[in-house]
């Protein structure tokens, strides 16, 4: 078996754990993996995968497994299934599943964190963190169905008495650094209160610490880098490990699931047996909800 997995970019904290995870199952699998990073260009990452399906037939993949950078990539999908290759897609909604199952023998399937469940457990996390209210500053990934979800799930959950301030990212540190720094430099922004820092993951949460810690000096930096800080994916070198410094009060906590997904596909194509057509991974919140709450009222 030869499968092709294709991530978002190679300069992410959770993409770089799911190159990792499906080199680790693939090596544990006895398979063959052609693994791809698209820059975050959605062109690109279209043409790498187009290029995969329209390889001889003895040098194409088996199955497909990919988390979009844009579009879930719905010509392609059906180019695959036509050509007998099986299609996975990571971490986002693809309406075109239920066809294509229908039309082929080859797993095709959705396997994803819940960005809803993942958005209200932040809610949750602001709640615990800011009982008396207050204003959060919110950093956005990239437009698209995850921001989307994870924006709506912490809305449901968070306080009323919580206002929310929102800036958009990329998924990168660096591109939290820069969306954080230019609102800083705002004179509005400098009056504004903000009693919490949070993002939808580790790495733009660090990104607008490393912003926050630039742009202030003496007390008011002190105020600043006092304030809770929070984020999503909680990988164990990086999210967990900050969270354990105190660099981050909380995240939430998502297995990597590429690898989950090449164990699913063999496992489909030794069977005969179609997984579920969307399968969630668990999401929890680290520190416990309940931590949280003890903690802020000490």
């Amino acid at each position: 078996m030869r499968f092709t997995v294709s991530i978002t970019t190679n300069d992410n904290d959770y993409q770089i754990e799911q190159a990792a995870a499906a080199r680790q199952s693939a090596q544990r699998l006895g398979v063959e993996l052609d693994l791809l990073h698209a820059n975050n260009d959605a062109i690109e990452q279209s043409q790498q995968i187009l290029k995969a399906i329209q390889a001889p037939p003895d040098q194409r993949p088996s199955a497909i497994v990919f988390e979009p950078v844009g579009t879930p990539l719905p010509q392609a999908a059906h180019a695959a299934v036509a050509a007998g290759i099986g299609w996975v897609v990571l971490n986002r909604e693809a309406s075109y599943i239920a066809e294509l199952r229908s039309r082929t023998k080859a797993p095709v399937f959705v396997l994803s964190s819940d960005h809803h469940e993942i958005g209200r457990m932040q809610g949750r996390q602001i709640a615990a963190l800011l009982p008396k209210g207050g204003s959060v500053l919110y950093v956005l990934g990239a437009s698209g169905d995850a921001s989307a979800h994870r924006t709506e799930g912490m809305m449901e959950t968070k306080p009323k008495s919580v206002l929310v301030k929102t800036l958009r990212g990329n998924w990168t540190e660096e591109s939290a650094h820069k969306s954080v720094t230019s609102w800083l430099k705002l004179s509005t922004s400098r009056k504004e209160t903000i009693d919490l820092i949070a993002a939808q993951d580790d790495s733009m949460a660090m990104g607008a610490r490393r912003a926050v810690e630039a742009q202030f000096t003496g007390a008011e930096r002190d105020k600043w880098k006092a304030l809770p800080f929070i984020g999503c994916d909680g990988l164990p070198k990086t999210g967990q490990a900050w969270v354990k410094s105190g660099m981050l009060a909380a995240t939430v906590v998502l297995p990597p699931n590429a690898g989950l997904a090449l164990e699913m596909l063999v496992h489909a194509m030794k069977t005969g047996e179609q997984p579920r057509e969307l399968v969630f991974t668990p999401t929890t919140s680290l520190p416990t909800i309940e931590a949280l709450q003890a903690k802020t009222k000490k």
